[in-house]
């Protein structure tokens, strides 16, 4: 299958930011007269926009590049993109011998650029585009959206880069400083967005709490709420994600209370329970503010929903702070928790730190942490037995009999205010509902992660002209 000069194909490994900073790249080579493909054999440009942030991210990126490389034939070349690049730069061609060009987190609005470099050169020797200065970013797009569509949801980027100094983490490092885009900018794209039918907006950064403060705004991420709501109206939901602790303000609790379209969810990554240990990963230590925070953000947001994530076994983790970090999640009943083992980053100041934990504490730590927050997760999600809530229908499957054998009965897919994509948990429904429309439901049971719902029968809400759903559905036993 021979490559056509005119086809690109992408391939992006990360977090949603990296998604945002894909569609991206994309957007920019479609400007230039190029088109994606899903098979790297027909394209002449192949690019790995990589993650850099944790061993096995990276191990993913480098043998991602690695079989593209060893496939590509003729005049195709592979271009490595994103946070891997912007970390390792040159160092990335030793590691994998054939690359043919390598682009940084801060210039992907270059990536044709490079693309007609390749193409023009006389030698076959790598080329490389690695700025160091940050504040290009959000000064120089292209005319493009930072938006990841997917589905009737959004990924919306507000800033990039972070000044946190964090000690286990090297996004600094790769991203820079903290960057905000400008305000019309993000409005403008709500607005587009709203325009296209999007029913779910994410606003998204390192830490979207920071947004504005290099732009002199303080409490720079209300201004941004109060902005999109006024502008884009017709967007049912706004979810905030990556709050950083003690930057959770009362005039963004008030924002949030006063916005229907802005739901009552907050991911705000706290990384440990215990001043001690925070003290070493150089994050926030003052715990009680947490305990504060999270009572006025509870009383300010009614049905507030709070996910958090946790590291277990960082440097000098003692059993002791781990207990403590025990007590931190019993006392303040999390809705949804993360957990990740703490992992070696060179360069990162955590990786000179005394007190590395053996794997298997850090196995027997995560195990524990994760099982006490399976019970909290349940009790929160069994209090919502015969309530009605909103859901945006994803998608159908079936239902199963207890042996895992298909019933042939369909079921929708959805999730709640309560729940963001990839990470958080579902909403399973009997009987087959719109996909990409937001519809009532009544929960009926609940799992550690899942509730288990119907339609909601005493307000049928009709969708499309004629048909009625809340009607006529099947029963709970059908999926058990």
């Amino acid at each position: 299958m021979k490559p056509h000069k005119s086809n690109y194909y992408l391939l992006s490994l990360g977090c949603s930011k990296n998604t945002v900073d894909s569609e991206s790249i994309a957007q920019v080579l479609n400007q230039n007269g190029m088109r994606g493909v899903g098979n790297p054999k027909q394209a002449e440009v192949l690019i790995v926009n990589t993650c850099g942030f944790i061993d096995a991210a990276k191990q993913e990126s480098i043998d991602s590049l690695r079989e593209l490389v060893e496939m590509k034939k003729g005049k195709q070349m592979v271009i490595a993109a994103g946070c891997l690049s912007q970390r390792y730069g040159a160092d990335l061609v030793q590691e994998i011998p054939g690359l043919d060009g390598v682009i940084g987190t801060r210039r992907w609005m270059d990536i044709f650029d490079l693309v007609t470099r390749l193409r023009d050169r006389k030698h076959p020797e790598p080329m490389y585009h690695l700025p160091t200065d940050a504040k290009v970013v959000g000064l120089d797009e292209r005319g493009v959206i930072r938006a990841s569509i997917q589905g009737a949801s959004a990924y919306l980027k507000i800033a990039d880069g972070c000044r946190r100094p964090c000690a286990f983490c090297a996004i600094p490092k790769i991203k820079g400083t903290a960057v905000s885009r400008p305000i019309e900018s993000i409005v403008r794209e709500a607005v587009h967005l709203q325009e296209m039918g999007v029913k779910e907006v994410m606003l998204i950064a390192q830490d979207s709490t920071d947004y504005g403060y290099d732009l002199g705004l303080k409490d720079g991420l209300a201004h941004l709420l109060d902005a999109i709501v006024d502008a884009a109206p017709g967007i049912p939901w706004i979810r905030i994600m990556y709050a950083y602790p003690g930057y959770v303000t009362p005039r963004l609790m008030e924002t949030m209370a006063k916005h229907k379209q802005v739901l009552p969810y907050l991911d705000m990554p706290l990384q440990h329970g215990h001043r001690e240990t925070l003290k070493r990963m150089k994050r926030p230590a003052n715990v009680e503010w947490v305990y504060e925070t999270l009572n006025q953000l509870r009383s300010t947001i009614p049905h507030l929903a709070v996910r958090t994530t946790f590291i277990v076994g960082y440097p000098g983790e003692t059993d002791e702070e781990f207990e403590g970090l025990l007590k931190f999640v019993r006392d303040l009943q999390f809705d949804r928790v993360g957990a990740f083992k703490y992992s070696y980053e060179i360069g990162t100041p955590s990786a000179t730190l005394a007190g590395q934990v053996p794997d298997d504490v850090k196995d027997a730590r995560y195990n524990t942490l994760m099982e006490m927050q399976q019970g909290i997760s349940l009790a929160r999600n069994q209090a919502l037995v015969g309530k009605t809530l909103d859901i945006l229908v994803e998608g159908h499957g079936e239902g199963e009999d207890e042996d895992g054998d298909s019933t042939g009965d369909t079921l929708s897919l959805g999730r709640s205010y309560r729940d963001a994509p990839e990470i958080d948990g579902y909403v399973i429904v009997e009987g087959e509902l719109p996909v990409g429309e937001i519809v009532p439901v009544r929960i009926t049971g609940a799992t550690t992660y899942d509730l288990i719902a119907t339609v909601d029968t005493g307000s049928p809400v009709v969708i499309e002209p004629g048909k009625v759903y809340g009607e006529g559905m099947i029963g709970l036993d059908k999926i058990r």
